[in-house]
């Protein structure tokens, strides 16, 4: 079976995101852009009209397109202005720059490695690939919902059926991409069984619902 493509960055500027398919494409990494709302959240944390730019790969490529990136950003690295603002950042802020690679650009983590060796904090490859395998273990650690996050779940499948639907399956079916290429469950075992409880309890509100509004249950007649 063909490997399926996956999210390997999103961007909220097309332009951006058309611009890191054609390096990829460039150096025969295979690759594809979606268009796509923001991905359902229950809990209604993030702008449900927001548009995202997804550039899709294979996990298998994960790796050598963070190389490449990496390789771009020592070339770039030189030429950068010193009114950047990773030169107004503390060492503990660049430090979480590094740390969190993931949630950076390839160019700001190599800027900020730069930036701590120029202040004699030196980072050596060895403890890059160190920090990066430390970071994939600390994202497989899912935090579970919370008692009243559950509770209001339950209410929205016992209230609003199709509601409850929705919130189940995302809650069963849900993944996050580890910055390896690696796909997990984005919520708990714990989780997900309730997200198949919320799913059952409505479906049974959403038929109840329509049968009554159809006159086949409680019809008084």
């Amino acid at each position: 079976m063909e490997p399926e493509f996956i999210t390997y960055q999103k961007f909220n500027d097309p332009a951006l995101a058309k611009e890191l398919a054609e390096t990829l494409k460039k150096h025969n990494i295979d690759c594809l852009i979606e268009e796509d709302s923001t991905s359902f959240d229950p809990f209604f944390t993030y702008n449900s009209f927001a548009i995202e730019f997804l550039v899709k790969t294979k996990p298998a490529d994960f790796e050598k397109a963070n190389q490449l990136l990496k390789e771009e950003a020592d070339d770039e690295i030189g030429a950068v202005d010193t009114d950047h603002y990773l030169f107004a950042f503390t060492n503990d802020e660049l430090m979480e720059v590094i740390t969190k690679a993931d949630e950076w650009s390839a160019f700001d983590v190599v800027l900020a490695r730069k930036i701590l060796a120029e202040k004699a904090i030196v980072i050596n490859d060895k403890q890059i690939e160190e920090i990066n395998g430390e970071r994939v273990e600390e994202l497989k650690i899912t935090q579970g919902m919370t008692t009243s996050q559950l509770v209001i779940c339950y209410l929205f499948a016992v209230g609003l059926g199709f509601i409850g639907i929705i919130m189940g399956v995302h809650i069963i079916r849900s993944k996050k991409t580890l910055p390896d290429g690696e796909r997990i469950y984005a919520y708990t075992e714990n989780d997900r069984w309730h997200g198949r409880q919320f799913l059952y309890i409505g479906i049974a509100s959403f038929i109840a619902v329509v049968l009554y509004k159809s006159g086949v249950i409680f019809d008084g007649d």
